[in-house]
């Protein structure tokens, strides 16, 4: 028997009756798990989740549920097909064995695989004062829970919102608070909302759109302590600069943090900005050596992507879930010469104060900005933004028709400043600007894109974006 005949049978073993694990009831793990199953997997698949749930939507939590339109408890997600999984919910996984090939559970079981997927995604940074955090009142947002605690408290008629951070998720809070008709300040420690995602420029357009929908914004401070009343709710906060605010709803929106603890000694490369793993969705172990039975998908990967200099990226996008997932869990089921890469294009989307924000590309790898088109001030543009002269990344407000357009622009490393003329240009569209991110070693709310790694210099190549 050759060695290819003999791999193919192992494949095909694995097909017909291997045990597939999949660490993560979430968006990425649920789509990974539906690719398996229309890929030809039979044997056992079991999904292994800490929430009581099976998979659901989060991006209506902050949008749609805050608004009252949707309920929190009726996002699950649509299925492609059934997945035929032993469901294990609402138990956390705590252990990883890699060498006998074992993930313990939190109630004692553990669970045999032939082949692991983690999709263990993120969670809110909590407040980190513990007494302080679980004062009636404070939230954090990001589990279905999470979304119909708030919802309730804002069913409630709260006084006053107060939303610590001003990144996206923060700022779309702040915007259906301000829909609903509450009092909202936000308290920001960077210069402006976004400026961790988008830069100072874009930052300071989103800043105006607060301050125009009557948002007591606070920039440049910190919130230092939250003080509650004598029942234990929340009544106030006191901000670095001296003043106090009293609020009877908190929101503390101050970033995510990757689920990788329960992973601690398991000898997997992981800690507090992911799983690294390769281009193929393998994860790395800590001495850096690619392993061949655990792959990573969705928030809580660290990827490295050739188009942007084999930087290792860490996304929170809902689009990167569905393709990471989709390229896992073909690489799972494939041998190596028919392994593909994870190559997708950061993409973005939110919805804030009636306007329509989608960016594409790694705007914070940016340190140049032009607005190709409309304006700033009428917050109906198109800005593009320059890495050592190339275009990294694209951001619309109010005018995504474009995007296509742009996205195609940084897959073909196209120059920056663009030499072409565009339509409704205006003067302020004559000369990049400085794109004003802050100091990355000062940490802001909200990015959604985080870069760790090798600094990209070469931009002659193009890029050819998988199709599948």
């Amino acid at each position: 028997m050759t060695a290819q005949r003999s791999r193919d049978g192992a494949l095909e073993h694995l097909k017909r009756e291997g045990r597939i694990v999949v660490v993560g009831a979430s968006l990425a793990g649920l789509r990974a798990a539906e690719t398996m199953r229309e890929k030809g997997f039979a044997g056992s698949l079991t999904m292994i989740g800490d929430e009581p749930y099976e998979p659901y939507d989060r991006p209506p939590l902050s949008k749609q549920v805050l608004l009252g339109n949707a309920v929190a408890q009726h996002t699950a997600l649509p299925r492609r097909r059934a997945i035929d999984a032993d469901w294990r919910l609402g138990v956390p996984a705590t252990g990883l064995d890699m060498a006998a090939r074992r993930v313990r559970l939190g109630n004692g079981d553990e669970v045999e695989y032939d082949r692991l997927l983690i999709a263990t995604g993120v969670r809110a940074r909590p407040w980190p004062n513990e007494e302080e955090g679980a004062l009636q009142g404070v939230f954090v947002l990001r589990t279905r829970d999470d979304g119909e605690g708030l919802q309730r408290a804002l069913a409630a008629g709260p006084r006053r919102v107060l939303v610590i951070g001003a990144g996206f998720t923060g700022s779309e809070i702040a915007s259906a608070c301000r829909e609903r008709g509450f009092d909202v300040t936000v308290a920001e420690r960077g210069s402006a909302p976004l400026v961790g995602a988008l830069g100072g420029v874009i930052g300071e357009v989103a800043a105006e759109m607060h301050r125009e929908n009557g948002v007591d914004l606070r920039t440049g401070v910190m919130v230092t302590r939250l003080e509650g009343d004598p029942a234990g709710r929340v009544r106030a906060a006191h901000l670095s600069d001296g003043s106090t605010i009293e609020a009877d709803v908190v929101v503390v929106s101050l970033g995510a943090q990757r689920n990788t603890e329960w992973l601690t000694g398991s000898g997997l490369g992981a800690g507090p900005r992911g799983i690294a793993c390769d281009a193929g969705c393998r994860a790395f172990d800590i001495r850096g050596i690619v392993t061949d039975d655990i792959y990573v998908a969705g928030d809580v990967a660290r990827s490295p992507h050739a188009l942007f200099g084999y930087q290792f990226l860490s996304l929170e996008h809902w689009g990167n879930a569905v393709a990471q997932a989709d390229t896992a869990a073909h690489n799972m089921l494939s041998e190596s010469a028919d392994r593909r890469p994870h190559l997708w294009v950061p993409a973005f989307w939110s919805s804030q104060f009636g306007v329509n924000i989608k960016s594409v590309g790694v705007p914070p790898m940016g340190t140049e900005l032009l607005v190709m088109q409309g304006s700033l001030t009428e917050r109906r543009f198109v800005a593009v933004y320059g890495y050592q002269g190339r275009v990294i990344a694209a951001v619309t407000f109010d005018n995504c028709r474009w995007l296509p357009f742009y996205e195609h622009q940084i897959e073909t490393t196209a120059p920056f400043p663009p030499p072409f003329t565009t339509v409704d240009r205006r003067p302020e569209g004559n000369k990049p600007v400085p794109a004003d991110f802050p100091d990355p070693s000062i940490p802001s709310h909200g990015p959604t894109i985080t870069l760790s790694g090798y600094s990209p210099a070469d931009r002659k190549m193009t890029f050819t974006p998988a199709r599948h």
